[in-house]
């Protein structure tokens, strides 16, 4: 009768729980750095996508026009304003809504015409930044520093 009591008695330790405990802590926090990295990444291929159907208008809207658009045409904050190339007869939109930054209204995408044939794209990333960002001259909002650029050829 002894032992069957001990065999219906018998638990986990108080240290058997506290390292279950603590292996399962070590874990969440391993898997949450993954996918804040993850995150990041999500974002980061967002901004390049965004400047790259960016940079698509704005190549339609030379080939019509003959020139790039002024520096200023493009604003650079979080607001849903329009490429739009305007003459007395039409009205042509290359492109309806500028896309956001993700992180928006922290971060932006800045547009510099260089010169008549040369402009410059840029953007904040959080994991990359690419190899020449001399033509960003600003920040990217609130301080934070351009680190990522698509030029034209």
């Amino acid at each position: 009768m002894r032992n069957e009591r001990n065999f219906y008695c018998r638990g986990f330790t108080l240290i058997e729980l506290l390292v279950v405990v603590a292996i399962i802590g070590i874990l969440m926090s391993l898997s949450f750095v993954g996918f804040s990295q993850a995150r990041k990444m999500g974002r980061d291929s967002k901004r390049k996508a965004d400047l790259e159907q960016i940079r698509s208008a704005i190549e339609l809207y030379r080939s019509d026009v003959g020139s790039y658009p002024p520096s200023d045409s493009i604003p650079a904050d979080c607001g849903s304003h329009s490429l739009i190339y305007q003459t007395d007869t039409y009205t042509d939109t290359y492109m309806a809504t500028i896309p956001t930054d993700p992180a928006c209204p922290n971060q932006y995408y800045r547009y510099y015409l260089i010169d008549a044939n040369h402009y410059c794209l840029c953007a904040f990333t959080e994991t990359f930044s690419s190899g020449d960002t001399s033509c960003c001259r600003d920040s990217c909002g609130n301080g934070i520093t351009c680190n990522y650029a698509v030029k034209n050829p």
